[in-house]
This record gives structure tokens, sequence and C-alpha cells, in this order.
């Protein structure tokens, strides 16, 4: 019982991140990782560990995830997402606090709980909007990268 309370807030740490051609990162995690945003494009990032400045927790999801450094452009409005089972009992009330940001060094290598991600244009985010996990789209929109 006391994993699953300390299961239902989770505040996480995330990033839009542009390379130097205009592009966007998203990825998508392994099939094996089930959940609430499997089989869809999502920004990289992941939960918060307890005593964990965000910055540093942040770059360390970064990099976990994509192997990836980053420069923070600015930190995006905080948004939350309340999950609930079908009996409306909740499951976790997520906590999103993000960034926009540019790459400062690196080449993209997606970790293994992270299993695949491209980088896609403008243009394309809106070609690919309905691949793309409707609270990353809410993201994007509040980034400028999607209309």
């Amino acid at each position: 019982m006391d994993e699953i309370m300390s299961n239902r807030f989770t505040p996480c740490v995330g990033a839009v991140i542009i390379d130097d051609q205009e592009r966007v990162l998203l990825v998508k995690h392994v099939p094996e990782k089930s959940g609430f945003w499997a089989e869809k494009y999502i920004c990289p990032g992941g939960r918060l560990e307890p005593g964990e400045s965000l910055e540093d927790g942040l770059r360390r999801e970064i990099w976990e995830e994509t192997s990836l450094e980053i420069d923070i452009v600015r930190w995006v409005r905080p948004m939350e997402r309340v999950i609930r089972d079908t009996q409306g009992i909740l499951i976790d009330h997520v906590l999103y606090l993000d960034v926009i940001a540019k790459v400062k060094q690196g080449t993209f290598q997606p970790a293994s709980d992270v299993g695949s991600g491209a980088w896609f244009t403008k243009k394309e985010l809106q070609v690919i909007v309905n691949e793309i996990h409707e609270d990353t789209q809410e993201l994007l929109r509040e980034a400028g990268l999607l209309s």
C-alpha cells in the first residue's frame, strides 16, 4: 500500500529539445513499458527524484533518455494530468515541469526504456499530430511549435 500511495503524486521534468536545424526531438517508450504514454510520441523526461533540484533532475533525465546535454532556454508553465482507472480511482497525479531547450552537445541515442525517437520539423509535427500524446501536444502548443 505504501508503494501505491507514494506513486499517487508524481512531479516530472522534461524538455522540448530543439536542434540547430530547428527540429524537435520526440521519443517513444519501448512496448514493454505500458502505461498512460504507451505507443505515443512524447518529449524526453521523467520522474523527479526526492531531494533532487528541478534542473538537476531535468539534466539527468534528458541525459539518461537521450545522451544529450542541453541548454535551458526557458521554463514552460506547469501542467498536470490526473489519471484514474475505470472506477474513478486515482492512479496518479502527474505534475509536468518542462523546459524549452537547445542541444548543447551530444548525438541522440535512445536509452533502453525509450526505444526510439526522431527529430521533427514544425511542419512534420502537424502531419504526425495523432501519433503525439495529448499532453505532449499541449506542451508543443505552449512552446509555439504546434497549432
